[in-house]
């Protein structure tokens, strides 16, 4: 897969989207609001929308809790005036803050989860609307983050069919004729900040349609926005700083103990 073309990037959020509630059929509300997309666009789907119709809005008095009951890993804890954050791993494999877990823009008492399965979700979109408006469409499932050294949140792409997650470079050459040996583009990640700027929070326009991206749209399905997560020993940030050095001390302690 090569980089960037010469086709004009379009990115815009239709208006028309209802409220959307458990068991709605989320194909079917899109399917009215994209009427105008056509074969080779992306098309962006906020997650909020996809835990609303797959239910995962849970009564929760204490949000602490329902963070707790979606971490496998704590990652770093910090207090501030706010509060605490909590950087975790959630069972979706994602680091973020509160595992994802979001009070915002939902009923007093309650708190939305992530999806189920967005890779999955995305999929099923994507096979909906080729069934519907009979087009071939990547899909998008993006969730709100922040990054290691940066300032700011960013929308990333937690769910994905249809389309080039990761645009693999390597081996190639750059303009002056160097070996590419490290550039691999997280196109699914860079869709779901573009489409963002058009969406946002507060617009009430969870969707959004990229058009000039057909070079990215794929079609088979794809490995899914899983491929873009690094666990293990590609996870560089396992732990945050204050956490790494408390270990360091304690394994330093345990050492001497053992004489060694």
């Amino acid at each position: 897969m090569t980089g960037a073309t010469n086709v004009p990037l379009t990115v815009w959020a239709p208006d028309g989207v209802p409220e959307v509630a458990g068991g709605d059929d989320l194909v079917a509300l899109l399917a009215v609001v994209l009427d105008g997309v056509r074969d080779g666009d992306v098309v962006v789907v906020t997650s909020k929308i996809v835990s609303k119709a797959e239910g995962r809005v849970v009564a929760a008095t204490d949000r602490e809790q329902a963070i707790t009951d979606e971490t496998v890993r704590v990652v770093a804890t910090r207090e501030h005036a706010g509060g605490i954050t909590r950087i975790v791993e959630n069972r979706l494999g994602l680091v973020m803050a509160a595992a994802g877990v979001d009070a915002s823009n939902t009923p007093e008492g309650t708190v939305l989860l992530l999806p189920l399965d967005p890779d999955a979700t995305a999929r099923a979109i994507r096979a909906g609307l080729r069934a519907r408006l009979g087009v071939r469409v990547g899909v998008v499932i993006t969730d709100t983050a922040g990054r290691p050294w940066r300032q700011g949140v960013t929308d990333l792409a937690i769910g994905a069919a249809g389309v080039v997650v990761l645009d693999d470079l390597r081996g190639g050459r750059d303009g002056h004729g160097r070996l590419l040996t490290a550039t691999l583009t997280a196109v699914a990640d860079e869709i779901a900040a573009a489409a963002e700027l058009v969406k946002g929070k507060s617009a009430g326009r969870p969707v959004a349609v990229v058009r000039g991206l057909a070079h990215h749209v794929t079609d088979d399905d794809g490995p899914g926005a899983r491929a873009l997560v690094r666990l293990g020993a590609e996870d560089m940030f396992a732990q945050g700083t204050a956490e790494a050095y408390a270990r360091g001390w304690k394994d330093a302690a345990a050492g001497e103990q053992r004489g060694e």
